[in-house]
């Protein structure tokens, strides 16, 4: 009878790591910046269907990277959280350190069982509040540990490279169109240092905007209206930053207001 190799727990756990970051590195990034508004999603995406940004409850955003059905059974269960403790003690009671959390403790089990593959996911969380200084921004790596982000956060393909840039060029108080630009340039950056063009058509674009009159703060960007808003972002590059961006808030606001294309948060059995 032969006898098994031993591995130790360190080396285990070493290959997990290696195994889970191999698989979200191949998926396309996710940006994440606040602006003075809120807090804008920019995805790398060209698919309709599948979305790597969702929203989860009334301030509440979810973003990912990696394998698809294992992020989108995440979001699912995030919603059912949100929705049985909004409904059981108060709609305030849900926050975003709260469903972190729980995304933590799954992901850390799911990472330390020797039974189970760990999950190809990298996960954002993220919460508009009533001030900027009240947003709050979390990432969840694929061994369930919680990183608290301010300002900007990047996860999957190159996102080193990728939260560089931004950390270099993000700044307090962005329009929503300097915000769009600047989470464009650095998606568009790819790891040989050259650049890429992006369109709407490669792009999921979606907001927690606080100015909102509706207790729901999320927002899809969608088909013409974002078109228009990379058209004035990209004209901006002159420098007068007042013009184009402060002319896209009110169309994003009255584009808004309908509710038309916002995204319909499952119930019970979503």
């Amino acid at each position: 009878m032969s006898t098994p190799f031993y591995v130790s727990p360190q080396q285990a756990m070493a290959d997990r790591a290696e195994y889970a970051r191999k698989g979200i590195a191949r998926g396309r990034s996710v940006v994440v910046l606040q602006y003075t508004d809120g807090v804008v999603f920019v995805a790398e995406n060209p698919s309709r269907a599948l979305h790597k940004v969702s929203e989860i409850y009334d301030r509440i955003a979810f973003a990912a990277v990696g394998k698809y059905n294992e992020f989108e059974n995440l979001r699912i269960g995030g919603v059912r959280y949100a929705d049985l403790r909004g409904y059981t003690y108060d709609r305030a009671d849900v926050t975003a350190r709260g469903l972190a959390n729980v995304y933590a403790q799954t992901l850390g089990t799911i990472f330390s069982s020797a039974a189970e593959k760990p999950y190809e996911v990298e996960l954002i969380v993220a919460e508009v509040g009533e001030a900027p200084e009240d947003d709050q921004i979390y990432r969840l790596p694929h061994d369930g540990s919680i990183v608290d982000e301010h300002g900007s956060v990047a996860v999957g393909g190159n996102a080193d490279q990728i939260s560089s840039y931004l950390d270099q060029h993000h700044r307090d108080g962005m329009t929503l169109g300097e915000a769009l630009k600047l989470a464009v340039d650095s998606l568009s950056r790819d790891n040989n240092g050259g650049e890429r063009t992006l369109t709407a058509e490669q792009l999921e674009v979606a907001t927690l905007d606080r100015t909102r009159p509706q207790q729901r703060k999320f927002k899809r960007i969608l088909g013409s209206q974002l078109s228009r808003l990379l058209d004035e972002s990209a004209a901006d590059t002159s420098g007068d930053a007042d013009g184009p961006a402060d002319s896209a808030a009110p169309d994003v606001e009255k584009d808004a207001s309908d509710g038309g294309d916002e995204e319909q948060k499952p119930k019970g059995d979503a």
